[in-house]
């Protein structure tokens, strides 16, 4: 990575991790990035789907796994694996001038799996209902937005790993979506 791009991800990094610290973020950022904390979302997404959309809604859950799926093996088995860029926890230059707020975990910090995944199921859902409900996308980036964002706050990725995470899962979460498009194409006929 340039040494300009370098500086000005670990200012980014200080900012939000040193210069945002308060009680409230304190308390609910370590929350935002766990997993168990949006189970209600995700049983939500699908008992939705499954009762509004009957047969096409199961469909719609399925390739919603392929993609998760595909974000998490891409990010998590391959890319970390080949970049190998350590955790800011894990840096002794952040360990001692910054706060880490929770477990430092295990693997490498590029990209974040979490916003590769999380981004990947929002841009999915909001290309599938988008013709359905308009306000989707508000409501889909912005929750993927807060994990990303809680992942820079409790110091676990640096805001290149959420950023690239959130592009690559992006991406991944448009190319599944078309392949719904073209393979479901009666669900789009509304």
């Amino acid at each position: 990575m340039p040494d300009f791009l370098l500086q000005a991800d670990r200012s980014i990094f200080h900012l939000i991790n040193r210069g945002m610290a308060n009680p409230f973020f304190d308390a609910i950022m370590p929350w935002l990035r766990e997993p168990k904390f949006w189970i209600p979302v995700y049983v939500f997404i699908i008992a939705f789907c499954i009762w509004k959309f009957k047969k096409q809604g199961a469909i719609i859950i399925v390739m919603l796994a392929f993609t998760v799926g595909i974000a998490d093996f891409t990010s998590a088995t391959l890319i970390k694996k080949a970049v190998k860029r350590t955790r800011p926890c894990r840096e002794q230059a952040i360990i001692n001038d910054e706060t880490v707020r929770v477990g430092c975990g295990t693997g490498y910090s590029f990209p974040s799996t979490h916003a590769t995944d999380h981004f990947a199921m929002s841009l999915f859902l909001i290309m599938v209902f988008k013709s359905r409900w308009k306000w989707i996308w508000l409501w889909a980036i912005l929750w993927a937005t807060l994990v990303c964002f809680a992942q820079v706050y409790v110091g676990l990725h640096y805001p290149v790993d959420v950023a690239f995470g959130g592009l690559f899962g992006a991406t991944i979460g448009i190319l599944m979506a078309l392949l719904h498009k073209k393979t479901q194409p009666q669900f789009y006929n509304i």
